[in-house]
């Protein structure tokens, strides 16, 4: 029997928790319950309770509940939360888990969710699922379920959300083992709609040697899930051509990088082939939204939804100083591939952002700060040409292959 562990605040939702912990029994999975509440007594019985919880963060519940500070007692419970959760795992008594709450439950459920593996389900409904989810996200698979609701009593709209999510939780936990597709080597790859073409024509080629190719979108979340799966060692080597969510984190679009991204590869020693894909521009939302202070550079809309904005020869110096800085002080093999002809699809002669005055300060501060280390590739052709493509994978697949030895 599948079992699903529910955790959440009890002092102020125990009812909502027992109206979901008998659904997922009807469901036919075993329920283990962790209250993470700390103000009020639990009105409902738990099978983990908070004083565990807070034991397994270091902390005493009662002080907590002494200090009146609820920021540090959520703090304090979800690091608890996730120590019990991982705790579960390991036991293989936890096959899914779910949680329900507003603001300050949503923080501290989906921390000890992220906690998790890949592929372990994790379902967590909640009050600001319909708003920015990223910090509840994170890199990791979460799915969020908008409650329509404040989470506060079982009434006729709330008992079928919440039934929902059992039979949603339920039907993942219970759910047999999926067969990969694939048993090659996994390989990340960074890509964008403006670099697809050459990350496609490179997936190709390494599938053909025999390597599985996870491609990743680079939104921002996208490079920071393409490196938690190199941390966790899944990945075992990158494909990095599209290094765009840098250019959002400097300039302040909606898509940037997290502050290690480009570093984690390298400081685990894996073989990584880079590249400046789509260093070229800044993402924001529909055109009306970007800031008053860009609206006279130079925009491309590229969707009703995503306008670009190109990125200047001052930030192109500092993008290329930043990959430089990187990069050099990877202690696995490591190349960076420089496409003179463009850096994206829309960066080629005659595109919307083509730009030689960018791009040279772009490549020669890669070039001014890159480690003798890194091997510099500089290929006269564009990003997406199939010859610059197949240059990428083919490194990759060698410093693989040199790793073997």
């Amino acid at each position: 029997m599948a079992t699903v562990v529910a955790v959440g605040t009890l002092d102020t939702k125990g009812p909502e928790y027992d109206f979901l912990r008998a659904r997922l029994r009807e469901h036919g999975v075993d329920v283990i319950l962790v209250d993470a509440g700390v103000q009020g007594e639990p009105t409902t019985t738990p099978d983990v309770g908070r004083v565990e919880v807070a034991a397994a963060a270091g902390a005493d519940v009662g002080q907590l509940a002494a200090a009146g500070d609820r920021g540090a007692a959520i703090e304090a419970m979800s690091r608890g939360a996730a120590v019990i959760v991982e705790r579960l795992y390991r036991e293989g008594r936890l096959d899914a888990v779910v949680g329900m709450g507003g603001t300050g439950g949503t923080s501290l459920i989906t921390h000890a969710m992220q906690q998790l593996p890949v592929g372990v389900p994790k379902l967590m409904v909640s009050t600001v699922a319909s708003g920015n989810t990223r910090p509840y996200v994170g890199a990791v698979d979460i799915s969020m379920m908008y409650s329509v609701l404040d989470v506060a009593g079982v009434n006729q709209i709330s008992a079928r959300i919440i039934g929902n999510a059992a039979a949603a939780i339920a039907g993942m936990a219970s759910a047999p083992s999926q067969k990969t597709a694939g048993s090659g080597t996994l390989l990340g790859a960074s890509m964008f709609g403006v670099t697809t073409p050459c990350v496609t024509t490179a997936r190709e080629r390494l599938e053909e040697l025999g390597y599985e190719v996870l491609v990743f979108h680079q939104t921002g979340t996208g490079g920071q899930s393409m490196e938690e799966l190199v941390r966790a060692g899944f990945i075992k080597g990158l494909l990095d051509v599209t290094t765009t969510e840098l250019c959002d984190e400097l300039v302040g679009g909606v898509l940037p990088a997290h502050p290690k991204r480009l570093e984690v590869a390298g400081s685990l020693g894996v073989p990584q082939v880079v590249s400046l894909g789509a260093l070229d521009m800044v993402n924001f939302g529909p055109r009306d939204s970007v800031p008053a202070g860009f609206r006279s550079r130079n925009l491309y809309q590229h969707n009703p939804t995503v306008t670009l904005m190109r990125t200047t020869p001052e930030e192109c110096a500092e993008l290329g100083r930043r990959v430089a800085r990187k990069l050099s002080v990877a202690r696995g093999p490591t190349a960076l591939f420089v496409p003179l002809r463009g850096i994206s699809m829309i960066a080629t002669k005659g595109q919307p952002f083509h730009d030689e005055a960018a791009d040279d300060a772009l490549f020669s501060a890669v070039r001014q700060g890159l480690s003798p280390s890194v091997e510099l590739h500089e290929l006269d052709t564009d990003i997406n040409d199939p010859e610059f493509a197949l240059a990428t994978a083919n490194r990759l697949h060698e410093m693989l292959q040199e790793g073997r030895a």
